[in-house]
Formats: C-alpha cells, structure tokens, sequence
C-alpha cells in the first residue's frame, strides 16, 4: 500500500455525515490534496445497482441477504477504487464503511456481530480505515435533522435506529481507530473537529 491515507465517515442518518464528508474533502483539496470521495455501498458502477436494491425497498430482503450484498458492494468498492487510490497516496473519505455493516446489521439487526467483522475482513481484504468518525446524535434529534424521504432501512422503527445508536457507541469503545464525535452543534463546529484530527494523520 501507497503512502495515502483513508478515513471513512459514519454514524445514524440525520447527523449531517454525507454533508460533513463533502466539506472535508473541499479542505483537503484546497491544502492540494489528491482526494477521492467514496460512498458504501456504492461508488462503483456495480455498488450503484446494489445500493438501490438495498435502499429502494423492492424487494423484501433476509437479514443475511442484506448483509452479504452490503459486503459485496464494498468489495467492488476496495478492489476499483479505494486501493489504487491509496497506491497513489491518495486521501480517500468514505461515506461509511465496514463499520456500519457491523453495526446495523449486527448490533440492530441481530446477526453474529464477530462473523460480520470476519466477512467483512474477506470483502476489504483486510483494509481499514485509518480512522473512523462516528458522528453521534440521539435518535430523535437525528430524524428531525433528516430532512428527506426515508429509504427502507431509515424506514424502521425507533427502537432499531436506538441499537444501531448503541452499537456504534460499543464499537467506539472496542476498536481503537474509531473516534466519536459530537454532531449536536453547527455544521462549521463538526467539520473544525474534523478537520484538526484529519491534519494530524495526513502524510
């Protein structure tokens, strides 16, 4: 691997975190970055098929349907983007990642939270962001902020959306490359936290 640097961006929907990953890469590119943006699932012809078929609510999907197709996307992702990205030292900010699967999917939707992370190992070939942020909200305060119509998994109840809360959280806690930050204050707050910990892990 590359001298580039990968940090991936997650969280609840609603806390701002697709907003907070555009301006992040606007400051990288104005420091003269070479910055790739990524989105998971999608960012690839194929992810992009799969992203709607998870989100769009055409099909009524098992648990592990789910899972595994989430996997997929991100190993089309890692294998035509991230890596060649990262050869060429590269930043790349990821609009989610491995963790979320882990998260909603495990945490909330009750699979083996340990398989998840195993499968996920295979699907990335073992790559992982350097950091990850997990931009925290209650859940309430989340959805009011959303301002959209809800896909399929944003559709569930708020009990789900509370474990997935939690379960990031416990991840936090156990994996020391995710940091937690606070989403509550203005959009200009977040991204100066954001900014003052990507500065230190550029190359």
């Amino acid at each position: 691997m590359g001298a580039g640097l990968f940090v991936s961006l997650d969280g609840i929907d609603g806390t701002g975190k697709s907003t907070q990953c555009r301006y992040l890469c606007e400051w990288l590119r104005g420091q003269g970055r070479d910055v790739v943006e990524a989105v998971d699932p999608g960012g690839t012809p194929l992810g992009q098929e799969i992203r709607q078929i998870l989100l769009a609510g055409k099909y009524d999907l098992d648990s592990r349907c789910e899972a595994l197709l989430f996997m997929a996307s991100r190993a089309q992702l890692v294998a035509t983007v991230i890596r060649s990205a990262m050869e060429r030292g590269a930043v790349v900010v990821c609009d989610r990642f491995l963790l979320a699967n882990v998260v909603y999917q495990g945490h909330a939707g009750g699979l083996n939270v340990e398989q998840l992370w195993t499968v996920g190992d295979l699907s990335t070939g073992g790559l992982q962001p350097t950091r990850t942020y997990v931009l925290d909200l209650p859940v309430e305060l989340a959805r009011q902020r959303r301002g959209r119509t809800a896909d399929r998994i944003e559709k569930r109840g708020e009990e789900y959306h509370e474990r997935v809360r939690q379960g990031y959280l416990l991840e936090a806690r156990r994996q020391p490359n995710v940091r937690v930050i606070d989403a509550s204050g203005d959009v200009e707050s977040v991204q100066a936290v954001l900014r003052a910990d990507v500065a230190e892990l550029l190359p």
